[in-house]
């Protein structure tokens, strides 16, 4: 590592900053949508179905949302590295903007129907395929590499101020008229399309124009395959975040659980990015050293062990304490991923690496959804929490044992691996 960026912050850096506040923005506006539209679906379900099959209904949101992400991410990871990753990821807000849109004047007038609704979170998967590849290969480009890890932890501390603000002032403003939710998510994303559209003068490793378009998208799948490190740290995440899901079923905790309304449930989808922004402050300050991977475990453990305590309590605050504690320590895992990936990762490869953990966030978080809503439905939603948590603690030993290089990781001080010839 050179010395001469140690001392400086990811923030004196004018792209940095922009592309900081459009990560923000956007964070803000999709934790909104997420919240104001699992309400918006539960509520018009209930008034024709029991809970198990209005949770279904929110299972199916998460399916129809992962399945554009599942075809389309080899295609936007490939398109992420051989074109302007800033560009990608402001036009697809402007995308995402107008289905915000659409659905606060849908509302507004009361001609949505949960057809509709299924639609336009299609058309959102279909958006955010192209959003999240581009957006995370364009991180690195806007920092040295020394200050990479900081950076890291700075982005996901931009991240999780929107997952906390994001669902407050989502429960909030649906609270108050409905509409103003999707209204608020559409503004946000106005912002961050902007401040995207803002960045200039970012450097990039030339891109081999020579191979085949389709070897080059199976290039990110041979890498991850290849680089135990990051095939466990990425796999680990999706494994554990996709059993242990109580999020999505939140609207049901609220509603019919814990009787708290949806101000209640924005204030439950806030705690664990109340508990991951004071640990990823923590760690913008204070970067992991030394036995990176054992922390990863760890952390995923503890995720496991406050979803099956969130499953089964029915105190609001002791809820609201576990899903902090949960937050917390996914905030560590994802820095940890996030860190070792990038860092591993050559630039010319990180859009459709980056492509690949876009897809294994989307299953771990919208499959998680389908999974978790169709489970509740098979079982009823406490039980198909508790399982999860156990699931994941499962997890946890099975992958300290599969993957040793994972569980042996000691620092992020890694040179870039080669990108495949083959």
């Amino acid at each position: 590592m050179s010395n001469m960026h140690l001392g400086r912050s990811a923030f004196s850096y004018r792209n940095f900053r922009l592309f900081w506040i459009a990560r923000m923005a956007s964070m803000l506006s999709q934790s909104s949508l997420v919240i104001a539209l699992g309400w918006l679906v539960y509520d018009v379900a209930r008034r024709s179905m029991d809970v198990r099959e209005a949770a279904l209904q929110l299972g199916l949101i998460g399916l129809v949302q992962f399945v554009p992400m599942f075809v389309l991410t080899p295609l936007t990871g490939w398109m992420a590295d051989r074109y302007d990753r800033r560009l990608m990821a402001g036009w697809s807000c402007v995308a995402q903007l107008a289905g915000a849109a659409l659905l606060a004047w849908l509302v507004h007038d009361g001609r949505g129907t949960l057809m509709v609704y299924f639609l336009i979170a299609t058309l959102t998967g279909v958006t955010r395929a192209v959003y999240r590849p581009a957006i995370t290969a364009l991180a690195p480009n806007t920092v040295p590499r020394a200050l990479l890890p900081r950076a890291v932890a700075a982005n996901a501390v931009a991240g999780r101020i929107g997952a906390i603000l994001g669902p407050v002032l989502g429960g909030y403003a649906y609270a108050v008229a409905p509409y103003l939710a999707f209204a608020l998510s559409a503004a946000l994303l106005l912002l961050s399309s902007c401040a995207l559209f803002a960045m200039r003068g970012m450097e990039r490793q030339p891109f081999d124009r020579n191979r085949h378009p389709l070897r080059q998208m199976m290039d990110g799948l041979t890498f991850v395959i290849r680089h135990k490190l990051v095939l466990g740290a990425i796999s680990l995440d999706l494994i554990a975040v996709f059993l242990g899901g109580a999020t999505a079923l939140l609207p049901v905790y609220a509603r019919d659980i814990l009787h708290v309304g949806p101000a209640g449930l924005g204030n439950l989808r806030a705690a664990p990015a109340i508990g991951a922004l004071a640990s990823g402050l923590w760690l913008s300050w204070r970067p992991l050293q030394g036995q990176v991977g054992i922390k990863m475990l760890a952390s995923v453990a503890i995720f496991g062990i406050a979803t099956i305590i969130f499953g089964l309590s029915r105190s609001l605050l002791l809820s609201l304490a576990c899903m902090a504690i949960l937050g917390a320590a996914d905030m560590i895992s994802v820095y940890v991923r996030q860190s070792l990936m990038q860092i591993a990762t050559p630039d010319e490869m990180r859009g459709r690496v980056g492509a690949i953990s876009s897809l294994f966030v989307s299953a771990s978080n919208e499959l998680g959804e389908a999974e978790s809503g169709f489970l509740a439905a098979a079982v009823g939603p406490v039980m198909a929490v508790v399982l999860g948590g156990v699931g994941t603690l499962a997890v946890v030993a099975l992958w300290a044992r599969w993957f040793p290089a994972l569980r042996n990781a000691d620092s992020f001080d890694h040179e870039p691996a080669r990108a495949p010839v083959s």
